[in-house]
């Protein structure tokens, strides 16, 4: 997949503040506040920097977290992993593959059947119905 590369002006001017901060700077927003969090519609969650499609609400599952969780994405080579060791933990990165989008963390805890937590940032986002 070809990467698109941005500088940080131009990343702005595409996103809002929030979107910035989450999506090029790893931020985090806070539980229960985002907008997909208990979204129930059927749909594709794509990518906010590049449109690239990244979960289907198909394998969307309530996980009590407060951040929309999915058990798999919609193509394995849509993400990438990367390994995060800020705050002070041990965690899996999860990053758009095609612009290096902060998207969450995936972890090992979710139900069958990858057994996988994908706890994504709603911001990092955009939800296509139908």
């Amino acid at each position: 997949m070809e990467k698109i590369v941005k500088t940080d002006d131009e990343w702005r001017a595409l996103l809002t503040a929030e979107q910035f901060q989450v999506a090029r700077r790893q931020g985090t927003e806070r539980p229960f506040c985002g907008a997909f969090w208990d979204n129930h519609l059927d749909g594709v969650y794509h990518c906010v920097c590049c449109d690239l499609p990244l979960f289907a609400s198909s394998t969307k599952f309530e996980s009590g977290t407060g951040w929309p969780s999915f058990f798999a994405p919609v193509e394995p080579g849509n993400v990438e992993i990367h390994r995060d060791t800020s705050h002070g933990m041990i965690r899996e990165e999860v990053v758009c593959a095609r612009c290096d989008a902060h998207l969450g963390h995936v972890f090992e805890d979710g139900p069958k059947p990858t057994g996988l937590r994908y706890c994504m940032n709603s911001v990092s986002m955009v939800f296509r119905e139908g």
